[in-house]
């Protein structure tokens, strides 16, 4: 990112463009779901089942990937239905997902029994965690990892929005796996420091386990930055709006709202504040979530 460099002042800024993975407008859930989906397939599903919020791109991207695939896709989202259909809600419906309502405290509970309902109704149903987030989804990202170093990238420094641990967690295994030498380090978008991080931790012990590779993942391999919450999830303030309009306006590249707006405006603080050195590469991992920008929470904020 030439420009955005140039402007910031600070040291070379590369991007990984996530957001062009395939499936309906891409990102990170699609490495993930090539995993599960190659779990649920041997399985014999029939039914992809997963939750999110009403904008949720991994529930987008899951039915992008249940539509490629030709199965069925249940979609339990929080909240009430919109007025209006727009961003990520009106691509679930373009794809074919059927959709389930259920208040944010009651969400587990009404993703098992739509789960329960769909088994003894024949449909064959295989449950996909939030976030595509456990050991399997996550395992994508070790390989995402040897990608990026078989493209002859090997920064000092991967930055990206970290949010439900997965892409952090398979990141930092891949780190371990591939001889990766730079830091890796989740803005997080939702969560403290502390708790975040620890999910990281146990999620990256179980995605070993998983890719049967022994190991030595640390405490110190997980750097999470709680510094740009904000005003909470899914809230957009001015240092969003800035990160937004600074990557567009620069560099022609869209962040979401949610996750790399947060991230990007992250990125934005840190090289500001003297953080990297001027002679490192700082590579942003674009995770995606782009349709988010055409939901009608956000389309009167930028």
């Amino acid at each position: 990112m030439p420009r955005l460099s140039e402007f910031l002042g600070g040291p070379q800024l590369w991007v990984k463009r996530d957001d062009l993975t395939g499936l309906a407008f891409g990102g990170n859930k699609t490495r993930k779901l090539e995993f599960l989906l190659a779990e649920a397939q041997a399985h014999g599903a029939r039914t992809l089942i997963t939750a999110g919020a009403i904008q949720s791109n991994h529930c987008r991207q899951t039915a992008a990937a249940a539509a490629r695939y030709g199965l069925d896709c249940i979609l339990v989202l929080t909240g009430e239905p919109p007025e209006q259909n727009s961003g990520n809600f009106l691509l679930d419906q373009l794809l074919g997902a059927d959709i389930v309502w259920s208040p944010p405290a009651d969400r587990d509970r009404k993703l098992e029994e739509v789960f329960n309902d769909a088994w003894q109704g024949g449909m064959r149903p295989y449950l996909i965690p939030y976030g595509g987030s456990n050991a399997v989804g996550a395992s994508a990202y070790a390989f995402a990892m040897e990608e990026l170093l078989s493209q002859g990238m090997r920064p000092d420094w991967v930055v990206f929005p970290s949010s439900s641990g997965g892409t952090q967690a398979g990141l930092v295994v891949g780190g371990k796996q591939y001889a990766f030498s730079g830091k890796i380090l989740g803005i997080s978008v939702d969560k403290p420091k502390e708790g975040l991080a620890d999910t990281v931790l146990r999620l990256a012990f179980s995605v070993g386990e998983c890719l049967k590779a022994k190991l030595d993942i640390r405490e110190q391999d997980v750097l999470v930055n709680d510094d740009f919450l904000g005003a909470g999830y899914g809230v957009m303030g001015p240092a969003e709006r800035e990160a937004l309009q600074l990557f567009a306006r620069t560099e022609g590249l869209l962040l979401d709202p949610v996750y790399t707006g947060k991230a990007g405006a992250g990125l934005i603080s840190l090289v500001r504040s003297g953080y990297f050195r001027k002679d490192d590469v700082v590579l942003f991992w674009h995770t995606g979530g782009t349709p988010a920008l055409f939901a009608e929470a956000y389309t009167r904020l930028i």
